[in-house]
């Protein structure tokens, strides 16, 4: 499936409709990949938990103490469709990206006792043109900030595109530079005395990071390689007088597992168990590196012209239960694999300290980040984020009521599903056998009471919308294996009432 009707307009509607911004300030767009919600000594829940007191995240604190804290921000439950999201300000159910991309035409996904496979774009994000099927073409952020004069600069983990495809290559995507970013969904190693390979655990070459020949044989940890390479781009943008975009994606603190030498004895000294340790000491690596983006902004006197903005991709993996006092991890339906921290420090803007229960999901920022930067986009069916601009500039008025939704109409690792959030009530739809469940998050934050029985006429409400969402962007479904017929959408009971 290729949606270039979709796409067609695109780079008229979002980068010669726009006039190039009256102010045109930095813009880090700080991304780290299989984050939990607990996963910083800073506390997203309204109360710190024991994880906050393990880990140590001070730069993230300090972010925090200078701009808006988001309680209920969300990313989808896996990495390829946030990033995807991110780049297009389209919904999951939209893009069609519903899962982790990798190698051309092919699936991740295992064989299902009850469904077989929905048309889901497995070749990723693609420039407009391209002509790959089963893809999304799309304009993107970063090329629409580049229409408006900016150097845009990816660093780090990309997977937008399917291996041997133009989206493979953050550069065919708006970017005028990519340090490390290609295909692959996670490095070899995150060890540079392992050449950022992993032949040492039998790994298949198509993991090996690439680009960073420089550190080969270095006791180098990649997070800090592609942090000195970013620090290089600033340099170059600031000497030449231009406005950065950065997307700093780290690959951090994504499997595998391995211990950032700079951090691990404080760790181990604390008596943890030897994985966590290892997870604490990339943690930490993670937050230094914000620390060293910031010093240099700093030294280039621009820390007052840049907003910085940080966000994970998804929950923690199974491996890590991390993300108590949430219910499942990444990829699950459960708020532990969608809800993500979320900062944003906007100078002048930003009331600094301040928190919200602003509801945001990762579509959100592409339409922000473009007001921002001095233009909001016009409205376009296309884009279903919505500028949370209002929510930072006023972080304690109480905003409207939207639904989110999210759409996993896969089986890698956790059942398919689609949800939706509206207020405090959300409403999971499990396409296996159709059934729902209903939680009341302000009453239930860990979803271990299903009151979908009590409560019938907001279970119909939440269906219809929900159905009603997937149905306007034609939404893929798996296929019932007994019957050969199309998952329906969970309105179909109410429309044959």
């Amino acid at each position: 499936m290729k949606l270039t009707a979709l796409a067609s307009g695109l780079l008229i509607s979002l980068c010669s409709a726009f006039a190039k911004p009256q102010a045109s300030p930095n813009i880090i767009f700080f991304l780290v990949d299989d984050m939990g919600w607990q996963d910083t000594s800073l506390a997203f829940h309204s109360e710190r938990t024991k994880l906050n007191e393990v880990y140590h995240t001070p730069t993230l604190e300090r972010l925090a103490t200078e701009g808006t804290l988001f309680t209920n921000a969300y990313a989808c439950a896996i990495c390829s469709p946030s990033r995807v999201s991110l780049m297009t300000g389209q919904n999951a159910a939209r893009h069609k990206v519903t899962c982790w991309t990798l190698r051309k035409d092919k699936s991740p996904e295992p064989n299902h006792p009850h469904l077989a496979p929905s048309t889901w774009n497995v070749n990723g994000l693609q420039p407009i043109g391209a002509g790959v099927p089963n893809s999304v073409e799309a304009t993107t952020l970063p090329e629409v900030l580049r229409s408006y004069g900016y150097r845009t600069i990816h660093v780090g983990k990309a997977h937008f595109g399917a291996m041997d495809t133009p989206g493979e290559d953050p550069v065919n995507l708006g970017f005028d530079v990519n340090i490390a970013g290609f295909a692959g969904g996670g490095p070899g190693s995150f060890h540079g005395d392992k050449n950022f390979s992993g032949k040492w655990r039998g790994a298949d070459p198509i993991w090996d990071v690439p680009g960073l020949d420089k550190y080969h044989g270095q006791k180098i940890n990649l997070t800090d390689a592609i942090t000195r390479e970013a620090i290089s781009e600033i340099d170059r943008a600031v000497a030449d007088e231009k406005p950065f975009y950065l997307y700093m994606a780290h690959y951090a603190v994504h499997a595998p597992w391995e211990d950032d030498r700079r951090f691990i004895e404080k760790y181990q000294g604390k008596g943890l168990p030897k994985q966590q340790a290892t997870f604490a000491s990339m943690l930490e690596g993670m937050d230094h590196s914000l620390s060293e983006l910031i010093n240099t902004l700093d030294r280039h006197g621009i820390q007052d012209e840049t907003i910085i903005v940080f966000m994970s991709d998804n929950g923690s993996p199974q491996q890590c239960q991390r993300n108590l006092p949430l219910r499942g991890f990444k990829i699950s339906a459960y708020e532990g694999g969608s809800r993500v921290p979320l900062v944003v420090k906007w100078p002048g803007v930003t009331k600094p300290n301040s928190r919200t229960d602003y509801p945001v999901i990762i579509e959100d920022l592409f339409p922000t980040i473009l007001e921002m930067a001095g233009n909001p986009p016009t409205p376009n069916e296309h884009i279903d984020g919505h500028s949370i601009v209002p929510a930072l500039k006023a972080p304690d008025t109480n905003h409207p009521d939207r639904s989110l939704f999210w759409h996993y109409p896969n089986y890698y690792n956790q059942p398919a599903f689609s949800s939706i959030r509206r207020g405090d009530w959300k409403l999971i739809y499990w396409h296996s056998d159709q059934s729902v469940d209903l939680f009341n998050l302000s009453q239930d934050l860990g979803e271990q009471h299903d009151i979908s029985k009590q409560h019938p006429e907001i279970v119909n409400d939440l269906r219809s919308g929900l159905g009603k969402h997937l149905r306007s962007v034609d939404a893929s479904m798996p296929i019932l294996k007994a019957s050969g017929k199309r998952v329906p959408y969970p309105d179909a009971p109410l429309a044959q009432d």
